[in-house]
């Protein structure tokens, strides 16, 4: 793999200049395959991703670098080096990403998802909205980034398929550290994608993970605690419906902030997972324990109806160990039906009989 530096340009003249000699470089260096684009201190991330090609990796060198970044490239790697590596905003008029309010953007077609792309090891932080904002991808990855102090998500992934959100460090967020949607300003059926996050450590945000109107995902191995809420997996009438996903092997602890309610939304506190108009999804074998709080939401395992009334239906909550939540380890707050528990290790459920 060649190597290359990208600078910063300082004026207009000497960018033309700079890319014309940066594009030169790339054609050679791809005829030996992928290229290595060094970002240094006082360089560009947007300007060497934007030379880079398909299988290129921008390695992002410590350094505090300003103004959002994004990326259209499919098969690219943007990796810093750690939370050494700082995005952070800058005068909101570098690009879409930025007028938008976030901090790295990765934005493909819906009709043709960029594949392949890999975003590591860096720290996002203080932007108006979300710290990655992820629309249009498949089989993404976004690994050991730290993401925190931002307006609304975290991380952020919309209208995409087959991500692995792996090993993150999420905290205070304005909304929720892990965000996944299908669309986030419109309804549709849930589709299946195949995304998996876990060993991810998600902390002081307002909901830990928030999985909406989706299906066939994994949210697994994750530290959760100290949120207002741990886990919230939202259906509502849409078709087909949110679920058939599993929850499993989690810590979810002490998610006892308290988040005023929202016009969409009743005030959370002390909410473990909670299952609002889903159906088929799998809560197995986590820890659940010290979640407290006096709302709709709070308590260890929550099933409650939908935002537009919509029930809860074939869920399997099994397996779990919970203690010390409050009102509740278990509770049942909905009218749906056949929803199962079983050999769940706890003390006190909501109503009684399901421990």
């Amino acid at each position: 793999m060649s190597t290359r530096r990208v600078h910063h340009l300082a004026a207009a003249t000497a960018a033309v200049c700079s890319l014309t000699t940066v594009l030169a470089a790339t054609t050679p260096a791809h005829a030996a395959g992928p290229a290595l684009l060094l970002v240094y201190p006082g360089d560009s991330i947007q300007q060497a991703v934007d030379a880079a090609r398909p299988g290129d990796t921008v390695q992002v060198l410590p350094g505090t670098y300003r103004g959002s970044v994004r990326i259209t490239t499919p098969g690219l790697t943007l990796r810093g080096s750690g939370p050494a590596s700082m995005i952070v905003p800058g005068d909101g008029t570098e690009n879409a990403c930025a007028a938008a309010g976030h901090g790295l953007c990765v934005a493909g077609p819906e009709d043709a998802p960029l594949q392949g792309l890999t975003v590591e090891a860096l720290d996002v932080s203080g932007f108006r909205k979300n710290g990655i904002d992820i629309t249009g991808t498949t089989g993404m990855t976004v690994r050991a980034n730290t993401v925190h102090d931002n307006g609304e998500q975290g991380i952020s992934q919309e209208v995409s398929t087959r991500a692995s959100i792996v090993a993150n460090d999420a905290h205070r967020n304005g909304q929720s550290g892990v965000f996944l949607a299908n669309y986030v300003n419109r309804k549709a059926g849930a589709p299946v994608i195949g995304t998996v996050v876990a060993g991810n450590r998600l902390t002081d945000n307002r909901i830990g993970v928030t999985v909406r109107r989706l299906r066939g995902l994994s949210v697994e191995g994750n530290d959760i605690h100290a949120n207002c809420g741990g886990v919230f997996i939202v259906g509502d009438e849409t078709t087909p419906r949110a679920g058939d996903l599993d929850v499993t092997r989690n810590t979810v602890t002490g998610n006892n902030k308290y988040c005023e309610a929202t016009p969409r939304l009743g005030a959370i506190q002390g909410a473990g997972v909670v299952l609002t108009g889903v159906e088929a999804a799998r809560v197995t074998d986590n820890e659940i324990h010290d979640n407290v709080g006096a709302s709709d939401f709070s308590g260890g395992v929550v099933l409650f109806k939908s935002v537009v009334g919509v029930a809860n239906t074939r869920n399997a909550i099994t397996g779990n160990r919970l203690s010390g939540n409050a009102p509740a380890d278990l509770a049942d707050r909905d009218t749906g039906t056949d929803n199962a528990f079983a050999r769940n290790d706890c003390s006190v459920s909501e109503p009684s009989g399901r421990c």
